[in-house]
C-alpha cells in the first residue's frame, strides 16, 4: 500500500514517501558533504517525513485534498517525530551500540544533532534544555507516545532502506561525527556541535523545499556550474581591467596603485582559504580588486559561489549594478537586502502535503542558491541566529565560498562575538574563504572570541605609503569649537556651496536629516538639493543618487543630505563633505565620499557637532562620538598626537580599543530578561550551563543527554537590530506593479521571482511606525497577511515613508 507524502496541487499526483525520504536524502547528502558529513545530514533526510508512514498521515492528507472545506483539525497528526525518536530509540540505548564507551558517545550525540533537526524541520531547532528546566527535545524523542510508531519503522525499513544497510549507514555518519569532533579539538565542543546541528539542521530544510517545490512545478533539481560561471566571469573582468589602461589619466598615481593593488589582490589569490584583511583605502578600487581575488580564488580552490556582505546602513544595489555590468549577468547575481515575507516561526507541520499560500511563500527559492550573491550583515547574522527555517535555511550555502565582508567594522557591537564564532566556523569546518575589507580595520582581536586571522593576513603591502598616495582630503575640526543647529548649518553649507559647488551633509539621525532637507530647499533656491535616509526604498535612494552624480559630473551646484547610508559603498565625489561628529569609523568614509579621485588636489572634511541631533537610543554612536571628540580635543592641545591624525592608524587604534573597551559587557549580546549572554544558551559547556546544573539540582539527577543548549530559546531572543523591523513593500515605480500582482495566483517560480525583485522596494518599519501606519490605514496585508505593503498615501516622493498617510499621488506615475 502507497503512503502518501505529498499529492500535486495541479494534477492531484501523488509522490509516496520513498520517493521524498530518498530524494532528500540525495540532496542532504551532497549538501552536507561541503563540510564532509555527508551521512549525518542524509540521514536526517531519509527520517525526516518518516512519520508520514502512518494510516493516520495518509487519512489527514486525502481528507484535506477531497474535502477542503471540511479540513481536518490542525495538528492532528504529527509526523516529524518519528525520526528523531527512532534515532534516540537506536542510538541511546547503550546495550544495543558498542562495547566501546567513546563509540557510544558519539551515536549518542549523532542522535541529538541529526534527531533535534528532524523534530523541528517545521520550525526551529528545539531547546534540550530550556529555561523552565525542562527539555523539549526529550519530550518528542523520549516521552512523545506514537501510535503506529512500531508500524512506521517496519514500513520505513521495507520501503526506503533495509535494516542492515541503515545500520551500516548510520556507521558512516558515526564516523563522519567523530572526524568533524577531531578536526575541531582546539574548539570549544559545544560550539563546534551547535555549528554542526545548525549545518545539518540548514542542509535539511533546504533539501525537504527544494524537493518538494521539483515535485510541485514537476521538474528536476539542477546545481549551478561554478567553475565555468567564474571562469567566464573572470575573463570579463580582466577584459574591463585591462581597459582601464587606455584611459587618459591611466598613469596618474592614484590609477597606477590602484592597479599595483588589483595585481597584489591577484596574487594573494593563490594562497589557501583562511581569513585574510583587505585594507584598501576608500576610492582605492576595493569592489573590483576584491573581486578578482574572489573569482581567481574561487577557480584554484573549488568554490562554489562568492557573498559580498555589506553593512546594513548602506546601499548594496550600486554595487551589485556595477558587478552586474561587468559580469554581463543579469539573472545569477542576486540581491539580498530583507525577508520580503515576515518570518513565521510558527510550527507549520499540519500544513506539509498541502498546497496553500503559506506552503507556497515557503517553497519560494530563498536559499542563496546563485554563485554571486550581495546581501547585508543583518542578513548574515540572521543565518547563524535567528528564528524561524527561512534564515538558516541558507547556512549550508555559505560553505565552500569566498564571503567578503565590506566594512567589516560596521558588524553591531552586541553581535561581535556572535560575528566572530560564525565566520571562524566558516573558514576551519566550512572550507571558505574570508576576506575583511575595510579602510579602517576594527581591533576585534580585543574581545574574548577573537577571529583566527592569518598570521601575514593583509593582502595588500607598505599600508602606510600607500594612505599617503591616497590623501585627498584634510580633516578639519570645528566639532571642539562650536555647536551648529540646523539653522547656523545651513548657513555653513550655502557659504561652502558658493566656494565649492558641491557639498555631500552627513548626519546620524533621520528626523534632523528631514528637516535640514526642509529648510535647505526654501534657502537654496537655485541649487538642487536632495535627501537620503532608510525611509525610502533602495531603488528612490538609487535614482536620488544617480540624479546627483548628474550634477557632480557635469561639475554643477549641488547639495546631499544623508544619513550614515551613503558612507558605505557607494561611489560619490563631492569637493565638500560636512559630517556630523561620530566615530572615527564613519568620519573615515564619510571622508571617502570627497574628492574621492583626487581630482580637485586636496579638499577639505568638516567634523560638526550638531546639538539637535537626539543620540539616547543610538548608544554606539553616542559613545563614538565621545571618543572621537576627546581624540579632537588631544589633538587640539597638540597635534603631533595621534600620528598627527585624527584617521592616523595610532589614532584609529586609540579609538577601536576604548570603544570596545567601554562594550565589553555586551559584546556575547547579553539578554537582560535572561540574564545571560547568547553565547552560554548556544554552546555553554555543562560546568558553565546554568539551566543544566539547575535541571539536575531539581529533577534529583542528570538528564539523558549530552547536549543541553538552549537553541530555541536564543533564537527568539536574537534581533541585530534592538528594536525588531518589518520589511513592507513601498508603492515607488515598479513596486507599484508588484504590490497589484501580490493579488495574482502565481506559480511558486513566478512568486519567487517576484520576491526577489519586491527586495529593491521593501523598506524595514519599527513597531511604533507599524502601529502608527496601521491607525492611519497607510498599510495592506497580502497572501494571508505573509506580506505586507504601503498604500499610496503612506510613500512620499521626497521623504519616503510618511506615517500620517497623507502624500500626493505624483509619484506613482514613475
Amino acid at each position: 500500500m502507497e503512503y502518501i507524502a505529498h499529492i500535486r496541487e495541479s494534477d492531484k499526483q501523488v509522490q509516496s514517501v520513498a520517493e521524498h525520504l530518498l530524494g532528500v536524502q540525495a540532496l542532504a547528502e551532497s549538501f552536507g558533504g561541503k563540510l564532509g558529513v555527508s551521512h549525518i545530514a542524509g540521514l536526517a533526510g531519509m527520517l525526516h517525513d518518516m512519520g508520514k508512514y502512518t494510516e493516520e498521515f495518509k487519512n489527514y492528507i486525502l481528507m484535506a485534498v477531497n474535502h477542503p472545506d471540511q479540513p481536518p483539525k490542525k495538528g492532528s497528526v504529527d509526523h516529524s517525530t518519528a525520526g528523531g525518536k527512532y534515532l534516540f530509540y537506536l542510538l541511546h540505548n547503550s546495550e544495543k551500540n558498542s562495547s566501546s564507551k567513546e563509540e557510544i558517545l558519539y551515536r549518542v550525540i549523532l542522535a541529538e544533532v541529526a534527531g533535534n533537526a528532524i523534530i523541528s524541520h517545521h520550525s526551529y531547532l528545539q531547546d534540550y534544555i530550556g529555561p523552565d528546566l525542562e527539555s523539549p527535545y526529550l519530550r518528542r524523542v523520549s516521552d512523545k507516545d506514537l501510535r503506529e510508531f512500531e508500524d512506521t519503522k517496519t514500513r520505513f525499513h521495507e520501503s526506503v532502506m533495509d535494516r542492515e544497510a541503515f545500520d551500516a549507514y548510520i556507521d558512516q555518519a558515526v564516523a563522519e561525527l567523530r572526524a568533524y569532533l577531531e578536526s575541531n579539538r582546539s574548539v570549544n565542543q559545544e560550539h563546534a556541535l551547535m555549528m554542526l546541528t545548525k549545518f545539518i539542521f540548514s542542509a535539511l530544510v533546504d533539501a525537504d523545499r527544494t524537493n518538494t517545490r521539483c515535485f510541485e512545478e514537476n521538474t528536476t533539481y539542477e546545481s549551478i556550474n561554478a567553475a565555468d560561471l567564474f571562469h567566464t566571469y573572470y575573463d570579463r573582468l580582466m577584459e574591463k581591467i585591462n581597459s582601464f589602461a587606455g584611459r587618459e589619466d591611466a598613469q596618474s598615481p592614484i590609477n597606477l596603485l590602484r592597479r599595483e593593488m588589483s595585481d597584489q589582490c591577484a596574487q594573494f589569490a593563490e594562497k589557501s582559504s583562511g581569513i585574510y584583511t583587505l585594507s584598501i583605502p576608500t576610492g582605492g578600487g576595493k569592489t573590483l580588486a576584491s573581486l578578482r581575488y574572489a573569482l581567481k580564488h574561487a577557480q584554484l580552490f573549488d568554490k562554489q559561489r562568492i557573498i559580498y556582505v555589506i553593512p546594513f546602513t548602506t546601499i548594496i544595489e550600486q554595487n551589485s549594478d556595477e558587478v552586474r555590468k561587468i559580469l554581463a549577468d543579469e539573472a545569477r547575481i542576486l540581491e539580498h537586502h530583507s525577508n520580503v515575507i515576515e518570518e513565521d516561526s510558527e510550527d507549520d507541520e499540519h500544513e506539509d502535503g498541502l498546497m496553500n499560500v503559506r506552503q507556497r511563500l515557503k517553497l519560494a527559492k530563498d536559499n542563496w542558491d546563485a554563485p554571486i550573491i550581495f546581501t547585508t550583515m543583518v542578513q548574515f547574522l540572521n543565518v547563524f541566529y535567528a528564528d524561524g527555517s527561512r534564515n538558516i535555511r541558507r547556512l549550508h550555502n555559505l560553505s565552500k565560498s569566498v564571503i567578503i565582508f565590506d566594512e567589516v567594522q560596521k558588524v553591531p557591537v552586541s553581535c561581535i562575538s556572535l560575528f566572530n564564532q560564525a565566520v571562524n566556523f566558516l573558514s576551519s569546518s566550512a572550507n571558505s574563504s574570508i576576506v575583511l575589507c575595510t579602510a579602517t580595520q576594527p581591533a576585534l582581536d580585543f574581545v574574548r572570541d577573537k577571529l583566527n586571522i592569518e598570521p601575514e593576513a593583509e593582502m595588500i603591502h607598505n599600508l602606510e605609503q600607500v594612505a599617503i598616495a591616497f590623501k585627498r582630503v584634510d580633516i578639519v575640526d570645528r566639532a571642539t569649537k562650536e555647536k551648529y543647529d540646523n539653522v547656523s548649518l545651513a548657513d555653513f553649507v550655502m557659504e561652502k556651496v558658493q566656494e565649492v559647488q558641491s557639498v555631500l551633509i552627513v548626519l546620524n539621525t533621520k528626523s534632523v536629516v528631514r528637516n535640514l532637507y526642509t529648510y535647505l530647499q526654501e534657502q537654496a533656491m537655485t541649487t538642487p538639493v536632495y535627501h537620503l535616509s532608510t525611509s525610502m526604498c533602495a531603488t528612490h535612494r538609487y535614482h536620488i543618487l544617480e540624479n546627483v552624480k548628474k550634477h557632480l559630473e557635469n561639475r554643477e551646484p549641488v547639495i546631499c543630505i544623508s544619513t550614515q547610508l551613503i558612507e558605505a559603498g557607494v561611489d560619490v565625489s563631492f569637493k565638500c563633505v560636512i559630517r556630523s561628529l561620530a566615530g572615527l569609523d564613519s568620519i573615515a568614509q564619510a571622508a571617502g565620499r570627497c574628492n574621492r579621485h583626487g581630482e580637485y588636489g586636496v579638499q577639505q572634511v568638516y567634523v560638526i557637532d550638531h546639538e539637535e541631533e537626539n543620540l539616547k537610543y543610538l548608544k554606539e554612536i553616542a559613545r563614538g562620538k565621545e571618543i572621537a571628540n576627546k581624540i579632537l580635543l588631544d589633538l587640539r592641545r597638540d597635534q603631533s598626537t595621534h600620528g598627527g591624525s585624527i584617521l592616523s592608524a595610532q589614532a584609529m587604534t586609540r579609538y577601536f580599543r576604548e570603544f570596545y573597551t567601554d562594550f565589553k559587557d555586551r559584546l556575547s549580546y547579553f539578554i537582560p530578561k535572561l540574564n545571560k549572554e547568547m553565547t552560554e544558551l548556544l554552546s555553554a559547556n555543562k560546568k558553565e550551563n546554568s539551566y543544566y546544573q539547575a535541571y539536575c539540582r531539581e529533577h534529583g539527577s542528570r538528564p539523558p543527554l549530552f547536549l543541553a543548549n538552549s537553541y530555541r530559546t536564543a533564537a527568539e531572543y536574537f534581533r541585530v537590530i534592538e528594536d525588531h523591523t518589518t520589511s513592507v513593500i513601498v508603492p515607488y515605480g515598479e513596486g507599484k506593479e508588484i504590490i497589484t500582482a501580490l493579488n495574482g495566483q502565481q506559480s511558486i517560480e513566478d512568486l519567487t521571482l517576484l520576491l526577489r525583485k519586491a527586495q529593491r522596494f521593501t523598506i524595514n518599519i519599527y513597531p511604533y511606525e507599524k502601529d502608527n501606519l496601521s491607525q492611519n490605514d497607510g498599510l495592506v496585508a497580502y497572501l494571508d497577511g505573509k506580506i505586507l505593503a504601503l498604500k499610496e498615501g503612506a510613500y512620499h516622493e521626497e521623504y519616503g515613508l510618511n506615517l500620517e498617510n497623507d502624500s500626493p499621488m505624483d509619484l506613482y506615475m514613475l
